[in-house]
Formats: C-alpha cells, sequence, structure tokens
C-alpha cells in the first residue's frame, strides 16, 4: 500500500510548492514546516515537478531578457556618444564609439543565437574525404563508365555543397 503525500495533506501545501517553485532549498522549506527533506523532494519530483521546471525556465528566460536589455542600453549610451562625437568632430571617439557598437551587437547577435562561434568544418576538403575519393576513384579505374558516373555524382555533389562553384576538388 502506498504512502499518502505529506505535502500533499498538508495545511500549508500552496505555500510549501510556491516556496518549491521559486527555488528554495528542500532542507530550508523541510525546516520551515515541519517535515522531512524527503518528503519535500518526492513531493517535487512527483508532484511539482512540470511547475518547478517552468519556474526554471521563465527565470532563465527573464534573466536572458535582462541581459539584452542591459546590452541595449549600452548600445544606446555608445549610439549617443558617437552622435556627440560626430557633432563636435571627434573622429577618435567616433571610432572608438562605432566599435563599441559593432562588438556590442555581434554579442547581442550570439545571445540571441543569431550568429555562432562555433568552427565549420567543410568535410568535402577534408584530408580524409580527399584520401578516401582518390581510393574509391583508383578502385573504379578498371570500370570507366562507373569510374566516370562517380566521379560526376562527386563533382555535382561538391558544387552542391560550394553553392555552384566549382574549385576543381576532383582534377
Amino acid at each position: 500500500m502506498t504512502r499518502t503525500c505529506t505535502i500533499c495533506t498538508h495545511a500549508q501545501r500552496p505555500e510549501i510548492e510556491a516556496a518549491l517553485v521559486t527555488g528554495m532549498p528542500y532542507r530550508d522549506i523541510a525546516r520551515r514546516y515541519g517535515m522531512s527533506k524527503d518528503a519535500v523532494m518526492r513531493h517535487a519530483s512527483d508532484h511539482v515537478a512540470k511547475q518547478i521546471a517552468q519556474a526554471q525556465e521563465a527565470r532563465e528566460e527573464a534573466q536572458a531578457l535582462d541581459v539584452v536589455r542591459q546590452l541595449k542600453a549600452i548600445n544606446g549610451a555608445a549610439v549617443a556618444i558617437l552622435a556627440e562625437a560626430r557633432r563636435t568632430r571627434d573622429h577618435d571617439t567616433a571610432l572608438k564609439a562605432i566599435d563599441r557598437i559593432q562588438r556590442q551587437l555581434e554579442l547581442q547577435a550570439k545571445l540571441l543565437g543569431e550568429i555562432s562561434d562555433q568552427p565549420v568544418v567543410n568535410v568535402m576538403l577534408s584530408t580524409e574525404w580527399l584520401q578516401v575519393r582518390a581510393a574509391m576513384l583508383a578502385a573504379l579505374a578498371p570500370y570507366p563508365q562507373a569510374r566516370q558516373d562517380v566521379a560526376a555524382a562527386l563533382v555535382a555533389l561538391e558544387r552542391e555543397r560550394e553553392g555552384g562553384a566549382n574549385h576543381g576538388l576532383l582534377n
């Protein structure tokens, strides 16, 4: 027979669940409401896990929005400095403001996922691919028609990957 959740029957259940959703440590909740830490953990995982996850996502989203808001404020200040520098023909300050604005925009785009600084690997140019391609075409040497068909397919694939440009990869 399963035990009844002590928090589900607790007189202060709404307050306990509110504390869980806000991220209060289980030990503190248990101490405050006179129950075991294990009971709090079980209730959190069995009865309010979805609400806790949603609250955490909301906190993370709010934090991200706050960072973006701060970046926009910094950008606004840099734009104002740029305008003043241009008005007074202070070219050194204007160039510094332009550089700052450019770096802020880049950072903002990275944070919003609009650009990535992850390396991009072109498999079609890797040493391993070039070796595999050469071995494949060499193995097909006794079969001229098959070799020609495979080479044409590879050229088409490489052109498609390179946006239609032929860089002589199969020559």
